[in-house]
Parts: C-alpha cells; sequence; structure tokens
C-alpha cells in the first residue's frame, strides 16, 4: 500500500473523532450508579438522551426559558410509573445530567486522542449545553442546546442513514468542480456501499411487509412509506443523470485541451471515475425497479391476503349469531349488524308511465327479401336542392366549353383563372365545383358524349354530360395542389376534350 493511499484513509481523522467525542457524555452518565427508593438502577444515559430531546424540542418551540426544575419536571412525567422517586430526587438527577453536558467550570468538554494523520496527541473542544438566559429575581439558570448538541441529536436520528446516498452526491459534485479525482473516486466507491446498504434494507422491508400486514391501518403505513422511498429515489437518480454528465463534460474538456497527454493519470482517473459512477448508477437503477415492484405487486398482495384472510377467519356463527342471541341488543344496534349482511332490496314492479313511453311498432307482414341498395324514389326528382345543384353542374360544364372555344385550357388550374379574368371567381369558391371534378375524374374518360338512356334525367350529371355532344373529355390527376380559396383545395387535374375526328386521327 503505497503513502498516497495511507494518507486517503487517514485523511479527516481530527474530525472523525470529534464526531466520536459527542458521545462521551451519554457515555460518563452511563457510568453513574443511580437508584431509586425501591433500589432499581436509573437509566441514567437514556435520561441523558431525554434530556437532549427535550431541549431539542424547546428550541423548536421557542421556549427560551428551560432550566433545572423545568427538566426535572420532565423526567417526572415521563418516568413516574417507571421509578419510585421524590421531586428532590428528579431536581437532583436533572442537575447531575446538566453539569455532565456544561461542566460547573464554565469551559468547554474536552476530548483527548493521538492524531494518526498528524502523528501527534491533540484535544478537540465541544460544547452540548451552553447558558441562554438568567433570572436576577429567582436567581435561576437557563440552558439551551449548543452547535455540538444539535449535531448530537441529529446524528442519533436515522436521517443520515436515509439520505447518505444524497450527501455523497453532494460531496462527489463539490470534488468535481474542485478538480479532486481522486477524492471524488474514493466518494463513489463510498456511494456503492450505500447502495448495497439499501438493496439489503429493500430486500428486509419486502419480507417485513409480507409478514407484517395485518390490517389496514399497516397497509397504509408501508404504501406511504414506499412513496417516500420511491420519491427519494427518484430525485437521487436525477442526480445521478447530471452528475453523469458532468464528468462526460470534464473528460471532453480535458480531451479537447490535450491534458490527457501531459497529464496521464488525472485523464486516466477521470475515465475510471466514468466507469464507476455508471456502475453505481445501473445498481441504484434496480433500487427504482425494486420500490416499484413493491407498490404495485408485493404491496398489493398483500392487501389481498389480508383481505382473503378476513373471508376465511370470519366465523358466522361466532362472529354474528352469538353477539345477536347472548347480548340484548336495541332495535337499532340490531341494524348496524345485520345490514352488511342483507342483499339489496328487489322489487318487482313496474310504472303506468311505461304506458306512454316510447313504443317499437313493427309491421307483421311478408317483405321483400332481396337484397341490395334502396332505390331512388321518382319523388326525389322534384327535389329543390337536386334541380340546383344539376342546374350549378350544367353551368360548370357550359363555362368549361367556353373557355376552351376561346382558350387552350388543358388544366382545371387554368380553368379558374379563366374564371378570375371573366369575373365568376364566385364559382369555384363553392363546394359543389370541386364534386363536380372529382366526380367527372372518377367517371373519365367520357367518351363521345355516352350517356345511358336510364341515367337521363336521373342523374346529376345528366343535363351537364349532354353538352359534351359527340366529344370525349379525358381527365387525369396533376401534380401540386391547388389552394384558390382558404376553405376548399384540390389535386391538380389535366383536362383533354377531343372532337370525333381528333380521336379518330
Amino acid at each position: 500500500m503505497d503513502k498516497l493511499e495511507l494518507q486517503d484513509i487517514t485523511s479527516g481523522y481530527r474530525e472523525r473523532m470529534r464526531r466520536l467525542a459527542l458521545f462521551d457524555p451519554l457515555f460518563d452518565l452511563d457510568r453513574k450508579r443511580e437508584i431509586d427508593q425501591a433500589k432499581v438502577s436509573i437509566d441514567m444515559k437514556g435520561l441523558g438522551l431525554l434530556t437532549l430531546l427535550f431541549f431539542f424540542e424547546q428550541k423548536l418551540m421557542r421556549h427560551y426559558k428551560t432550566g433545572i426544575k423545568e427538566l426535572a419536571a420532565f423526567l417526572q412525567q415521563l418516568t413516574a410509573g417507571k421509578y419510585q422517586l421524590d421531586t428532590s430526587d428528579y431536581m437532583r438527577l436533572a442537575r447531575t445530567i446538566i453539569q455532565t453536558f456544561r461542566p460547573t467550570t464554565g469551559r468547554k468538554r474536552s476530548y483527548s486522542f493521538f492524531n494518526w494523520e498528524s502523528s501527534v496527541s491533540e484535544e478537540v473542544g465541544y460544547s452540548i449545553l451552553k447558558a441562554n438566559n438568567f433570572d436576577v429575581k429567582t436567581n435561576t439558570q437557563y440552558y439551551t442546546l449548543d452547535e455540538d448538541g444539535l449535531e448530537l441529536v441529529f446524528a442519533t436520528k436515522e436521517f443520515y442513514s436515509e439520505f447518505q446516498l444524497s450527501i455523497n452526491q453532494l460531496m462527489l459534485r463539490k470534488q468535481l468542480d474542485k478538480g479532486e479525482f481522486k477524492g471524488a473516486l474514493r466518494q463513489i466507491n463510498e456511494m456503492h456501499i450505500d447502495v448495497e446498504n439499501l438493496q439489503e434494507r429493500m430486500v428486509k422491508l419486502k419480507h417485513e411487509i409480507q409478514r407484517s400486514i395485518v390490517s389496514e391501518e399497516t397497509f397504509e403505513r408501508y404504501k406511504q412509506l414506499l412513496e417516500d422511498i420511491y420519491g427519494r429515489l427518484t430525485r437521487e437518480d436525477e442526480e445521478f443523470k447530471e452528475l453523469r454528465q458532468f464528468v462526460k463534460e470534464t473528460r471532453e474538456r480535458l480531451f479537447s485541451k490535450d491534458v490527457h497527454k501531459k497529464e496521464e493519470k488525472t485523464y486516466q482517473l477521470v475515465i475510471q471515475i466514468t466507469s464507476e459512477l455508471e456502475s453505481v448508477h445501473y445498481e441504484h437503477s434496480g433500487l427504482l425497479e425494486q420500490t416499484l415492484t413493491l407498490k404495485n405487486t408485493t404491496l398489493v398482495t398483500a392487501q389481498e391476503s389480508l383481505y382473503y384472510t378476513g373471508i376465511q377467519a370470519f366465523n358466522f356463527d361466532q362472529d354474528l349469531v352469538s353477539p345477536i342471541v347472548s347480548n340484548p341488543l336495541p332495535l337499532e344496534s340490531m341494524e348496524g349488524i345485520l345490514h352488511p349482511f342483507l342483499k339489496v332490496e328487489e322489487k318487482q314492479s313496474w310504472s303506468p308511465l311505461i304506458l306512454f313511453a316510447e313504443q317499437n311498432i313493427t309491421e307483421e307482414r311478408e317483405t321483400d327479401s332481396q337484397q341490395g341498395f334502396v332505390e331512388v324514389e321518382d319523388g326525389d326528382k322534384d327535389d329543390p336542392y337536386r334541380k340546383r345543384l344539376m342546374q350549378q353542374f350544367k353551368l360548370i360544364m357550359h363555362s368549361y366549353l367556353d373557355a376552351v372555344d376561346n382558350e387552350a385550357v388543358d388544366t382545371l388550374s387554368r380553368f379558374m383563372d379563366y374564371l378570375e379574368e371573366i369575373g365568376q371567381s364566385t364559382m369555384f369558391e363553392k363546394r359543389y365545383f370541386y364534386d363536380f371534378w372529382m366526380i367527372l375524374h372518377q367517371r373519365s374518360p367520357i367518351v363521345q358524349g355516352q350517356i345511358e338512356d336510364e341515367e337521363e334525367g336521373k342523374t346529376l350529371l345528366g343535363d351537364a354530360l349532354r353538352l359534351l355532344g359527340d366529344r370525349t373529355l379525358t381527365i387525369t390527376e396533376g401534380e401540386g395542389i391547388i389552394n384558390r380559396v382558404q376553405r376548399y383545395s384540390i389535386q391538380e387535374m389535366k383536362i383533354r376534350l377531343e372532337d370525333e375526328y381528333d380521336a379518330i386521327s
């Protein structure tokens, strides 16, 4: 093991020892042998921790006048059923605990140790409680938690274990910003350990869910717990993505400036950081999937098993009949007990209003079984809208034939230009203009005016097609879309009109 690795291990040794020293007052209290009037040993270390929590709660509530008397009253109320002590005994215990956390000399508590980082003996000072106020009239000293006391309270909470990965992510970002790549690699290795611990906790949580859900309240508690875990893991996953992007940009920056040639070791560290960060991110993503599975599968399965367990455990005679028979219950209570087991009332009746409801009347007679489309009745020939549409189609055809006689019109767009020149642009602003050309395109070619006899006077295009005479009209698709008006558009069409002699030649 080289010298650099030894320095990495012992780095920050003084700060770590300072954090351990914060717990020293609790062990000092544990070494005190206190008994109550019934010769029962008093848990002094536990009372010391409760004292810290008491002062922490007072700090949250902004109660600044908290002294020995208030602490003694709190301990007496909390332990009244456990220990046999008088008020004077509680005052003595409260004074002992406060003097342990804050010596009467007024100086900070100290802790001596050998610093293996600097190879010298050192001493750290810390303050758990500090004087907050003093009442001259009653000669009462009040106390509150100092910064080291707050740190000790937080160190005893599960806060750090839950959010240790997030804290490591923040530290990793700081190290990358400062260019401390070796320390960043060590931080990623610590994140591996954090993820492994989380995986073990998830496995234990899965077994705990399957074993411990015995009521709806328990189910809701685990459901909320999983939602909190999933939310925290989602935020950590987003932070991992940002860290990977930051490391990628750092590697590209080093490569672009040719730093990888001058400082090959630094560049190799960045590459190793990239690989390890992707590895820990992959393992962390597995935690997300595992949590989602717990939410969607395990938790629901546990709830269903709870439901079916309740059904199987229900005994009709014992749980229903026996309470009703053995206990003379009032009528209101009987109704409440029996209500879940009674069917919904079903009453067969009919309303006289049904007589006025809509009736489906069908005629009982032989019908024509011939299959096919319904034919247009002769009455439709006199339809005003139909007549007007036939006239409009005839007018369009007439205008087109005039355009062919006056100039060469071979496309639909050129015909529309002609209509604009003669002041008839309103014609292609109507829907029927586009219907007319689409129908002709479907029937194209219309050869030499051949119109079947049964279509004369029946189809909408009958009058328009008769204007062609012996000529042949051919319409094919062109290129492009015609947009002359905002409401309608149509594909370009090529139009060719041929006489009989032109077709022969």
